[in-house]
């Protein structure tokens, strides 16, 4: 076990699977000498060689469309979308070509292609540069979808998205990237589809997803403290999703609070409320599932506003707050 910051996970995970694979690749633009607009990729190219760290034009359409050939003949290409909202410019390479081809050729190719996305708030990178858009990726059938919220967790299913044959999209949140945690060392995989539970308690299950999750946690450590156990479940992976655990930590406190960064209409959370809702653990719920979520607004710029607009650890205490007093 080792002492590292999110962001040196991730690096730790590529050169893992660079030095056990020599398909893996990497590309994106400042990936290389730059060593990444957020330090994430660092002295790779130094490490790999300019062959297999690979900067780009300034063109997300055309990074994740080469990325997708390159899979189709075999490579394993890791693509880096330099913020998660470029990946607009490429939805259709990512949407229409990578999550589709597999089944639109009978399975006669696979596309092992995995993209790299930083999302979220908290940077002062205001509405362009600032959004949480997991909701749009886990809409489309074909793609994979995972989130990691730990330093661990960040190179072990980065590289069981490697591994996959098929195509996964990888959202890393920006504030994560200077946290630190201990990481195991190796090659040790943490298996998709499968929830953490971080924290047990007996009076409400909070669901989190990325930056949420140690939000959450520290929440529920303030909760504690005026006699309120709060399970923390971190589904991890997106899509597939671990319903089995999210419905058996649900049932075991009969409360549920489900809390992301993203604007609450139509959010990866409502899925979950539903599927909560339509499956065994509603009738052992003691009170209506509470969702805590971003505003529906752009980003804004000003500090103060951006904080505003998304969920602190202290509307999370008032939120659990609320739904264990009123019911």
């Amino acid at each position: 076990m080792s002492e590292m910051t999110y962001a040196e996970a991730v690096r730790a995970a590529l050169a893992v699977a660079m030095e056990q694979d020599e398909r893996v690749f990497l590309m994106g633009e400042d990936v290389g000498t730059y060593g990444g607009a957020f330090g994430v990729t660092g002295d790779l190219i130094h490490r790999m060689g300019a062959e297999r760290i690979r900067d780009t034009t300034i063109s997300e359409l055309g990074i994740v469309g080469m990325g997708v050939g390159a899979a189709m003949t075999g490579m394993r290409p890791v693509v880096e979308i330099q913020f998660s909202d470029f990946s607009a410019q490429a939805m259709d390479q990512i949407a229409n070509q990578a999550a589709k081809i597999h089944f639109m050729l009978g399975g006669a190719v696979s596309v092992p292609l995995v993209i790299r996305a930083p999302g979220g708030s908290g940077t002062g990178a205001a509405a362009q540069h600032s959004q949480s858009l997991e909701a749009w990726f886990t809409h489309v059938p074909g793609l994979k979808v995972v989130m990691p919220a730990t330093a661990d967790d960040a190179k072990g299913l980065l590289l069981a998205a490697i591994d996959d044959p098929n195509p996964v999209v990888v959202l890393e949140h920006k504030l994560l990237y200077r946290t630190s945690g201990t990481v195991r060392d190796g090659a040790e995989r943490t298996p998709l589809g499968v929830a953490a539970v971080p924290r047990r308690g007996t009076d409400l299950t909070i669901i989190a997803t990325g930056v949420q999750v140690s939000r959450s946690l520290e929440a529920a450590e303030q909760l504690a403290q005026e006699g309120i156990e709060a399970t923390v479940v971190d589904p991890r992976t997106l899509k597939p999703l671990d319903e089995e655990t999210i419905a058996t930590e649900a049932i075991a406190t009969g409360r549920v609070l489900l809390v992301q960064e993203a604007v609450r209409t139509l959010g990866f959370m409502s899925e979950v409320a539903a599927l909560l809702s339509e499956g065994e653990a509603f009738v052992h719920l003691k009170a209506p599932i509470r969702r805590l979520a971003g505003l529906d607004v752009p980003i804004p710029y000003a500090p103060q506003l951006e904080r505003a607009v998304v969920p602190q650890v202290e509307d999370i205490v008032a939120a659990a707050q609320t739904l264990v007093r009123e019911w």
